[in-house]
């Protein structure tokens, strides 16, 4: 099993780059290993990435655990906030 991010590095939205460097940070502050999958490489990508999310017009960040979507990046800040990242991911 592993944690999975997919990102954009193309975006003009600030807000997508910040929830991006967000969760990035906290995982390796919490020292857990996760895999970036840039999204920009190609539209089959980005559909991969919202068939999993279950959501035609998702966007970056979305976070898995392998092939189980765990959620978004509102998803993941309540977590944060709460102290359940390792739960929201899947690793309890």
């Amino acid at each position: 099993m592993g944690i999975k991010l997919y990102y954009t590095t193309v975006t003009a939205s600030r807000e997508v780059k910040s929830q991006q460097a967000e969760v990035m940070r906290i995982l390796e502050s919490k020292s857990i290993q996760y895999e970036l999958i840039d999204i920009s490489v190609g539209g089959a990508v980005r559909e991969e990435m919202r068939s999993k999310a279950g959501n035609p017009s998702a966007v970056p960040p979305q976070i898995f655990n392998d092939d189980l979507y765990c959620g978004d990046y509102q998803m993941f800040s309540e977590a944060v906030e709460e102290d359940t990242v390792e739960k929201f991911l899947k690793m309890a």
